[in-house]
């Protein structure tokens, strides 16, 4: 099968553009104690890390998912300190749009979340087009997110290919006919993610970018 090309390379942001881990986990951790009265492992919280807050808090069975889902965004707040981009994710965000390929986002974050998020603010001109939580009203993994990407942007599926670090990224862009970059930048292996490409360093992008276009 022929190798596509790609004008639109489209960026996930939590755990792949920006290291999030960290206080996505803990604050989570920190609301199961105060809600549930549980302490569960870093491990045990983990797979809920980098899917849309509501379904997380629905997956884990909080009495009130509202709540919890208020008491996660505010831990998360409180701990956003911790929050630092991925080494070498600058210099790839630039070099790639250098060499022409048009740049796009699409998080799982709020418009607000994303406006007012420090680390974000240097690369928001680097970004053609950004789709959030709020530009569609099924998330992932559901196809929508990218789908409003591929509308507001005249993007085609065969020239996209969309980034990201969990198994909900990958089928939102199986289920929009996109192609699917894994940023395994922890290399934790997902064996289970037949990922079109995986990448374990922002270097490694960079290596193979010629051969991309």
């Amino acid at each position: 099968m022929e190798q596509r090309k790609y004008k639109h390379l489209i960026f996930d942001i939590d755990g792949t553009l920006l290291d999030t881990e960290k206080t996505g986990v803990l604050s989570l951790q920190k609301s199961v104690k105060e809600l549930m009265g549980k302490d569960m492992t870093y491990d045990e919280l983990y797979p809920y890390f980098g899917i849309p807050t509501m379904v997380a808090a629905q997956k884990m069975g909080f009495k009130d998912v509202e709540a919890a889902a208020h008491s996660w965004e505010k831990n998360f707040r409180e701990l956003m300190y911790l929050i630092v981009p991925f080494e070498g994710v600058s210099e790839m965000l630039l070099s790639l749009r250098e060499m022409g390929f048009k740049l796009g986002i699409v998080t799982s974050r709020s418009r607000f979340e994303f406006n007012y998020d420090p680390h974000l603010s240097q690369w928001k001109d680097l970004f053609e087009t950004v789709i959030t939580s709020d530009d569609s009203e099924r998330h992932k993994p559901w196809p929508d997110p990218l789908l409003a990407y591929l509308s507001q942007s005249g993007a085609i599926v065969e020239e996209s290919i969309y980034f990201g670090d969990t198994e909900y990224d990958f089928e939102c862009a199986c289920a929009a006919g996109i192609e699917f970059a894994l940023a395994d930048w922890r290399n934790r292996g997902f064996q289970g993610i037949p990922a079109q490409y995986r990448f374990s360093s922002v270097e490694e992008i960079l290596k193979i970018s010629e051969t991309l276009r």
